[in-house]
Order: structure tokens, then C-alpha cells, then sequence
């Protein structure tokens, strides 16, 4: 398991993540990752954000751990304050997207269940994603992406 600090400024370099489209200003790699579990931090600076999407086999928990993000939920819109926790469930009553509209950075803790493979929906990007962690026909990982045309809705 690796250890990391919520707290610290240093950010571990890190690969190219596609979060549907986001701007995830910095990401540690994740603090956990078991079978079943794992949690990431996030910090997202003025501006940025992490698109609205529809997770169909990762129950997710949101924990603001500095500043103000905006939460959007099929609810409406409202700005979280710090040491917030909020649980989406699967399916179309879990979609949630954030963003920063402050002047200062947002950090957040995101842990989720881990199901493989994932299919999640980005309603506003007309996207699915289909996903798996193990490795496909051609040895690569499985991420493939589905442009929703109108006659498929």
C-alpha cells in the first residue's frame, strides 16, 4: 500500500488521466487501491472541473478537504463547504460533476468502490464509457468510448 499524505503540496508525478473531459488541476496516484476499494485526491484549481457523468458499478463518497467546489446532482447545483461528505449510488440518482468557481484551489477526496469492468454515462458529452482493469484481446486496457448519436437516445 502506498502512503500518502492528504495534507502535503507535493504531488507525485503522474500519467495522462481522461476524467470525462475535466480539468483536474493535480492528482495523487491512489492512497489505496484494494480489491473492491480505493480512494484518490484531487485538487482542482480556479476554473477547473470534473464533468458531470453517470457511474453504473462505482458507488463513490466525496469528502472536501479545502475550499468550495460546486456539486452538481440531478438535484440542481450547490457549493459544498470544506469537511463535507457526500455518497453517490449507482445509476442515474449517483450522477454528479464538480467545478471550481473560486479564486482559490479545491481538494477532495473521492473513494469509490472498484467493479470491473465500469460502464459510466456523460450525459452532457453524449459519451458512454465502457472499462476494465484487466487486460483485453490485445493486451492493452480495455477503455473504449461511445459517441451517443441522436437515434440512439
Amino acid at each position: 500500500m502506498t502512503d500518502t499524505n492528504i495534507w502535503s503540496d507535493v504531488w507525485d508525478p503522474q500519467e495522462e488521466d481522461w476524467s470525462g473531459g475535466g480539468t483536474v488541476s493535480k492528482r495523487l496516484p491512489r492512497a489505496a487501491e484494494l480489491p473492491g476499494l480505493g480512494a484518490t485526491l484531487y485538487e482542482l484549481d480556479p476554473g477547473g472541473f470534473v464533468v458531470y457523468h453517470v457511474p453504473h458499478a462505482w458507488e463513490q463518497l466525496l469528502v472536501v478537504l479545502r475550499g468550495r467546489p460546486t456539486l452538481r446532482t440531478p438535484d440542481g447545483e450547490r457549493q459544498l463547504p470544506e469537511g463535507e461528505a457526500v455518497y453517490f449510488p449507482l445509476g442515474a440518482d449517483g450522477a454528479h460533476g464538480l467545478k471550481n468557481e473560486t479564486e482559490e484551489p479545491v481538494r477532495i477526496l473521492m473513494a469509490s468502490t472498484i467493479s470491473s469492468p465500469e460502464v459510466c454515462e456523460y450525459p452532457d458529452l453524449r459519451q458512454i464509457t465502457a472499462q476494465a482493469r484487466t487486460g483485453s484481446l490485445t493486451g492493452d486496457r480495455l477503455w473504449l468510448i461511445h459517441d451517443v448519436e441522436e437515434s440512439d437516445a
